[in-house]
């Protein structure tokens, strides 16, 4: 797992020359390119959003797509268009936006839902279909959608299925006073961003994610992940708990983050500390606890503070010895 560990120290460094002081949400970023999955930045205007993606596309020497969502964009502006070529007498595909390899999927909340909806195929297939033709989308595909959670006004919240497709979801914050002062320092004379450099090749993206899916989960961990999703279900506060998909995406999480930690197997304190990032957008709040200004985090957070730790061993070299032992 030492390859893996180096390669997300390769971008993490790189990306932490644009985005400062901000190491655990850019290391969230890594565990979703790690995943394959798709990250959810919710957060006000001027905190790094857009720079986080465009970081992330140099960074990995990626074809970086942009899509700006207004009220008036049409599933075709996201997914691409036939066009009729009358020299050739015959219709062409005109790709859409979506056909790249990082999508930055801006206010994503200003598009309509029928728009939205033209994501769904895109995120969870890795293709779109135009006219009954599908094409596929290159490797590594990831979007990176952004919402600003203060503004309402002509916005479209996320459905709960669009929600869904998000592995993660993070918030970047206000930078620290030290933080501040350096970003106006790095920026006096030109953005960081123009001078970064690719640090790793699309091999190198492809080899770490495969070797990912073979981190080891031990069977205490992967009850103790649906025990933290079942809870969620059973919430007095939740009107609609974490689904399969949940489990399915906290136990994908916690194995990037082991082999990020230089582990080639996870351990319940991997699952806690993504618990928040991949749960909290998953359920729904009932109305009485919104009324008590509850938020989805903060029940997430109580799930895991009230579910037993299971204990004993978790890495791989274990297992054989307790299938001996009985």
């Amino acid at each position: 797992m030492a390859d893996i560990k180096a390669f997300a120290e390769q971008v993490i460094g790189n990306l932490e020359k644009v985005i400062v002081g901000k190491r655990q949400s850019v290391e969230l970023i890594v565990i979703g390119l790690l995943c394959q999955g798709h990250v959810l930045i919710e957060d006000v205007p001027g905190v790094g959003k857009t720079m986080l993606a465009r970081g992330l596309a140099r960074s990995l020497d990626c074809i970086f797509n942009r899509i700006q969502f207004t009220p008036d964009m049409l599933p075709s502006d996201v997914t691409g268009v036939s066009i009729y070529n009358q020299q050739k007498d015959k219709f062409e595909f005109r790709p859409g936006p979506i056909i790249g390899q990082i999508i930055l999927a801006d206010e994503i909340n200003r598009a309509t839902p029928k728009t939205q909806a033209a994501l769904l195929e895109a995120m969870e297939e890795h293709q779109v279909t135009v006219d009954g033709v599908t094409h596929p989308l290159p490797d590594p595909f990831m979007v990176l959608a952004t919402q600003n959670p203060i503004e309402y006004e002509g916005t479209f919240p996320l459905p709960e299925a669009q929600l869904d497709r998000f592995l993660l979801r993070l918030r970047l914050g206000y930078p620290s006073i030290a933080d501040e002062l350096r970003v106006l320092s790095d920026q006096q004379i030109q953005h960081p961003l123009t001078t970064l450099k690719a640090v790793v090749k699309t091999k190198e993206i492809l080899q770490a994610i495969d070797d990912v899916k073979h981190i080891y989960v031990s069977p205490a961990v992967k009850s103790y992940i649906v025990e933290l999703t079942t809870r969620t279900r059973q919430s007095t506060d939740v009107y609609l708990g974490a689904s399969p998909r949940g489990s399915l995406a906290l136990a994908k999480a916690g194995r990037a983050r082991a082999a990020l930690m230089g582990r080639d197997y996870v351990l319940p304190d991997d699952i806690q500390a993504l618990a928040v990032a991949v749960l909290a957008h998953r359920i729904i709040v009932s109305p009485a606890a919104r009324l008590r200004d509850l938020s989805s985090d903060r029940i997430v957070q109580e799930v895991v503070q009230a579910t037993p730790v299971p204990g004993g061993e978790f890495s791989s070299e274990s297992a054989p010895a307790r299938k001996k032992t009985k």
